[in-house]
């Protein structure tokens, strides 16, 4: 059985020329926002907001859907990226925060009706962000026992996608407490 790559953030960062001329870095860095100096992971997670606001009218089975095929499809790209560099869950790659961020946005669906109006959503954007990010760099349990535990593509997606989770739980109670 082959040795899982190792974890690192350590790695050198890989020239800017490969992940904009390699599709699997391009879209597993984000669109190039995996690059960023400073919070790639925050930076990428930004990158959801175009991914939202695209997908937010779809009904929630059609947003379940694409969120699905966003999962698959970011199992193969980040794992095959991070095959290609020789380091899984490099900190560049951050299509797995732009999918994570969307599963945290999913209280937040204008066809569920739990949030009114511009600034309510604008708002409710906000606080999926910061409790998404919050979760994310965190990894409280069980969060981090599966980022340390599933490797490849899988082992990327998976910790953002419960992080996620989280985030969505927490944003959709506050949401209750907020209406009551």
């Amino acid at each position: 059985m082959a040795e899982p790559l190792p974890k690192t953030s350590a790695f050198p960062r890989p020239p800017r020329e490969l992940v904009l001329t390699t599709p699997e870095h391009f879209i597993a860095f984000g669109f190039g926002a995996g690059l960023a100096p400073k919070g790639p992971g925050t930076v990428g997670t930004l990158v959801g907001l175009p991914f939202w606001l695209l997908l937010m009218w779809l009904p929630p089975w059609g947003f379940g859907v694409a969120l699905l095929a966003l999962f698959g499809f970011g199992c193969w790209v980040c794992g095959e990226s991070a095959r290609l560099l020789g380091v899984h869950d490099y900190g560049g790659i951050v299509f797995d925060e732009i999918v994570g961020f969307l599963i945290a946005c999913l209280p937040l669906l204008p066809a569920l009706g739990l949030v009114q109006g511009p600034q309510a959503m604008a708002l409710g954007l906000l606080a999926a962000f910061a409790v998404f990010r919050l979760f994310d760099i965190l990894k409280p349990w069980p969060i981090r026992a599966f980022d340390r535990s599933v490797h490849g593509g899988l082992g990327i997606m998976v910790d953002d996608v419960l992080a996620g989770v989280f985030s969505a739980a927490v944003l959709y109670g506050g949401i209750l407490f907020l209406q009551r």
